[in-house]
């Protein structure tokens, strides 16, 4: 019996040597299958992010547009510094505590990313074919946002150098602590808390931030007249509704890209309910328009589509086609109230930061416990699919969470700034204007000094041209 299976080696042998074309074939081609699927989630995060990023132009349109002509450079600088600070403190600090291995409350691995090992600092990704440097930039515009929104409460009358201390600890540790207890596996996503793009860990954070902001430094100059809110309009509404198309476009990335991998998401039916809800929106702006103003104010049409996009933030992926048009519609239609009754409160927000970013923020969050369906939540069904209510709960406790650490660490850093660098400028400062008062140049020079050749009436006059007689006859010599 032994001979006869040594008789049999050769064959096993040849019968391996015939196989073996066929296995590395199939190796080849499992890796050939590895790298297009890492391709494919990379490129789709990567566009995502810039799509995202691309929404700091539409913050910038929106808040030049609804500033005075006098503070437009101001306001684009201050984009620019936001963004800069944005990039460089959550690479160094934010990331890792939002991201990294820690406990519930925070992270604590993974500064300066990458710098180690990817699996042991961020757990979370450890399974992730899109490389770490990816997911970082995704992030990382998602935090530039919450900045963004912070600032236009404030228009018109805060110095510069406050915007880079605020964004600092904003982005350094307000904002990723609170990213931490849902998209960090902390202790809110170990509760079952679900925000699956942001309306409340990037929207209605900045929204909180701003609320304290707009408080602590005060209305702008002529805002309130013997108890009553004075119109101060922006300089320029096409510019400023310019800016909520760009955002519309950017927020494709924004809620599209959440599912941070293109295989196996159906990211087309997270796009379909953004831009559903955006519609509503519009649709529910114009009838509160309608309801408190008694015309078609544009303001507030294109904050309508602004406020559905951020209450569909949230739910974006857990609710059906027909659940976003309520969730944008209703959002749409709660816009123009609550800009009139922010003002009863004498707060002066210029962009509607509160209402649109803050209020929306918490409905969209909200109405997850709502309209959320099981086959989209892992086995979750909001009340009006027959759940019990548990998970209406959990996101309430969530919001309120949020609302009492991002409000009061926002305003405690304000009070520091105001008391030590200083938080708004002077009241000459802000009627010359900050374009001036604090950049030394004017985004609009034509309007408020003179420049050669930059009127009509400054170009020389033209020669008079001679008669075509007198022309003919000179011809005629000639």
């Amino acid at each position: 019996m032994r001979l006869r299976a040594f008789r049999l080696v050769p064959v096993f042998a040849a019968a391996m040597l015939l196989l073996l074309p066929a296995l590395a074939a199939a190796q080849e081609d499992s890796e050939r299958l590895l790298a297009v699927e890492v391709a494919a989630d990379s490129i789709w995060v990567v566009l995502a992010a810039t799509l995202v990023l691309f929404m700091q132009a539409g913050f910038a349109m929106l808040e030049t547009g609804l500033s005075r002509m006098k503070n437009a450079g101001a306001v684009m600088a201050k984009i620019f510094v936001n963004l800069a600070v944005a990039l460089i403190v959550f690479w160094a600090v934010g990331f890792a505590l939002a991201f990294g291995d820690g406990n519930g409350f925070m992270g604590w691995t993974g500064f300066g990313v990458p710098n180690g090992n990817v699996a042991e600092d961020f757990p979370g990704y450890a399974e992730s074919l899109v490389p770490i440097e990816g997911q970082f930039l995704f992030q990382v515009v998602f935090a530039a946002v919450s900045l963004a929104i912070v600032f236009g409460s404030m228009l018109d009358r805060t110095k510069f150098q406050a915007y880079i201390v605020f964004g600092i600890v904003y982005i350094g540790l307000i904002y990723p602590i609170v990213a931490h207890w849902t998209w960090g596996g902390g202790w809110l996503g170990e509760d079952g808390f679900l925000d699956f793009a942001g309306s409340s860990i990037v929207h209605l954070q900045g929204a909180l931030a701003a609320l304290a902001g707009a408080i602590i430094i005060g209305p702008r100059i002529g805002k309130f007249r013997n108890g009553k809110a004075v119109p101060i309009p922006g300089h320029s509404m096409p510019l400023a509704l310019l800016g909520v198309l760009i955002l519309l476009l950017g927020w494709q990335g924004f809620n599209g890209g959440s599912s941070l991998a293109a295989l196996g998401a159906n990211f087309s039916d997270v796009i379909l309910n953004t831009n559903l809800a955006a519609g509503a929106g519009v649709l529910g702006a114009i009838v509160g328009s309608l309801i408190m103003f008694k015309t078609l104010d544009v303001s507030q049409i294109g904050n309508g589509m602004i406020a559905a996009l951020v209450a569909i933030t949230a739910p974006c992926a857990f609710v059906d086609a027909w659940a976003a048009i309520v969730i944008g519609a209703i959002a749409g239609l709660l816009v123009p109230p609550l800009v009139v009754g922010i003002e009863r409160l004498k707060l002066d927000d210029p962009v509607g930061a509160v209402p649109v970013h803050g209020i929306a923020g918490i409905w969209g969050t909200l109405a997850i416990g709502f309209f959320a369906v099981a086959g989209k939540t892992d086995g979750v069904d909001g009340l009006f699919y027959g759940g019990d209510g548990e998970q209406l709960w959990i996101q309430f406790y969530g919001v309120l969470a949020t609302i009492g650490f991002t409000f009061v660490a926002s305003a405690i850093l304000f009070l520091i700034i105001k008391y030590t660098v200083g938080l708004r400028v002077s009241e000459e400062q802000e009627l010359r204007g900050l374009d001036m008062a604090e950049h030394g140049m004017f985004g609009y020079p034509e309007r408020f000094i003179e420049v050669p050749g930059a009127e009509p009436a400054d170009l020389p006059p033209e020669p008079t041209p001679a008669p075509a007689s007198a022309s003919a006859s000179s011809t005629a010599t000639t």
